[in-house]
C-alpha cells in the first residue's frame, strides 16, 4: 500500500469507506470534516492506495501546535488484518514528527474494544482525561 495525501478525486470514495466501516455519525458532517482537513495548513487526509490506484485506507491527521490528532482511520473491510491500518498510522506519526509536534493522540469510542486493543498494540496508552465538547451546530 502506498500512502499519500488524499486526491480530490477520491473524496467520494473516502466518504463511502467511512460510511461502510461505521465511522460517520448523523450529527457530524463528514464531508465538511474531510474538505476542511484537506484544505487546512495544519492538517491533511492521507489515503492508502493499492498499486492499481484504488483507495483502501484513510486517516485524517492534523495538529494544534502541541498535539497531533488522528481521526477517521479506516481500512476497507475486505483488506483488514493485512497491516494497512498499522501502515497508515505510521504515516500519520511521521507526518506529525516532521512538524516537530511532541505528541500524537486520538479518541476511540469506549465501546470499541477491538480498536482500543489495536492502538494499545501500537504503543498507545489510555490517557486519564475527560473529553468535553460543545456543539455549535444543531
Amino acid at each position: 500500500m502506498q500512502v499519500a495525501p488524499l486526491s480530490p478525486d477520491d473524496v467520494e470514495a473516502a466518504l463511502a469507506l467511512w460510511d461502510a466501516v461505521g465511522l460517520t455519525r448523523p450529527w457530524n458532517d463528514a464531508r465538511s470534516d474531510l474538505l476542511r482537513a484537506m484544505q487546512g495548513p495544519d492538517s491533511t487526509v492521507l489515503g492508502g492506495y493499492e498499486p492499481a490506484g484504488a483507495l483502501i485506507a484513510t486517516a485524517m491527521v492534523g495538529h494544534d501546535g502541541h498535539r497531533g490528532w488522528v481521526y477517521y482511520v479506516a481500512v476497507t473491510p475486505e483488506r483488514r488484518r493485512q497491516g494497512h491500518a498499522r501502515h497508515i498510522m505510521r504515516a500519520c506519526e511521521e507526518w506529525v514528527r516532521e512538524r516537530q509536534i511532541p505528541k500524537i493522540q486520538l479518541m476511540v469510542r469506549t465501546d470499541n474494544r477491538d480498536v482500543v486493543g489495536f492502538y494499545e498494540a501500537l504503543g498507545y496508552e489510555t490517557s486519564d482525561v475527560t473529553v468535553l465538547g460543545r456543539r455549535f451546530v444543531d
